[in-house]
């Protein structure tokens, strides 16, 4: 499984979200490459998820990957509800 983070430049909020997302995946016991990437890149990157802000995820909402909006990066609980749901689905 791979999963994209992705912000407007691919540096700063897509690897603090990265880092979350790596950290509620291992809780959960799931393998998958999570990948940081910029908006532009994304675009044109075969994925399975794409996790990122609301604003940079209804810029992608066209991709074939499933795209999960979220709003507190910092925030385990809401990657684990969003994230964690949507693999389980």
């Amino acid at each position: 499984m791979k999963i994209l983070s992705v912000c407007g430049n691919g540096l700063g909020s897509s690897l603090i979200l990265k880092m979350a997302v790596e950290k509620v995946l291992k809780s959960e016991d799931i393998k998958a490459n999570v990948v940081v990437s910029d908006l532009g890149n994304a675009k044109g990157l075969d994925a399975d998820y794409i996790v990122a802000s609301p604003e940079i995820a209804e810029r992608l909402k066209d991709h074939k990957a499933t795209v999960i909006a979220i709003k507190n990066m910092m925030d385990k609980n809401e990657i684990k509800e969003k994230l964690i749901s949507q693999i389980n689905q």
